[in-house]
């Protein structure tokens, strides 16, 4: 697969950088499309390729480390990490990742996570079609947004508290030379007015506990 990189993506954090452009559907609403390869640019690595619609590199993920990673990075185009997803070790929180802007160090205790994103344990949840829930704080006792689907078909859906819908995970479901793109590619779409980087740290993390 050939990714162009004419136009590198920046920090989803810094307003003067360019993000994945916003495009319109036929709906009439803004949402931003972006193509994402389950498979890192480095040979010896695992990870994550995002490309826009243009064929920019926009986001990238790159893990040396084998096995079940206690961290993740999720870095813009030009290699610099803009979020730190780290699982955590507190006994409260199993089976929840934080999620930080910027690179967080490993020793940090100052910086304050966006996220804590927790997964959903079937036989606590009337409703099996839960994959996890996303909260502001670790005390708080409603979630921000909840994640709904089945990431091994690759169709997902992230809704806020209100039941909409800010960001989606589809299957490319194209075929080129009667050949399927199947699980490794795959669209992230996500509506105007939710972070693209955030929503892509929202699949890194879905990988990381339903693969």
């Amino acid at each position: 697969m050939f990714i162009s990189r004419k136009s590198l993506s920046r920090s989803v954090h810094d307003e003067h950088q360019e993000q994945p452009e916003l495009v319109e559907t036929r709906g009439g609403n803004l949402c931003t499309s972006v193509t994402v390869w389950r498979k890192s640019l480095i040979v010896t690595c695992k990870g994550f390729t995002v490309i826009d619609s243009n064929g920019n590199l926009v986001y990238r993920v790159d893990t040396y480390v084998g096995g079940r990673p206690m961290e993740l990075f999720l870095m813009d185009g030009s290699g610099k990490p803009i979020l730190t997803m780290r699982r955590s070790t507190n006994l409260r929180l199993v089976g929840t990742w934080l999620i930080y802007g910027g690179e967080v160090g490993e020793f940090c205790t100052s910086e304050k996570p966006v996220f804590y994103v927790k997964k959903s344990i079937n036989i606590l949840n009337a409703n099996s079609n839960v994959l996890a829930y996303v909260y502001r704080r670790s005390s708080d006792k409603r979630y921000a947004y909840v994640i709904e689907g089945s990431y091994s078909h690759r169709s997902c859906k992230v809704l806020d508290e209100t039941k909409r819908v800010v960001a989606e995970i589809r299957p490319k479901d194209a075929l080129k030379r009667g050949i399927s793109f199947g699980l490794e590619v795959f669209v992230l779409i996500v509506q105007a007015g939710f972070d693209p980087g955030y929503a892509m740290g929202l699949v890194l993390l879905l990988d990381q506990m339903f693969s």
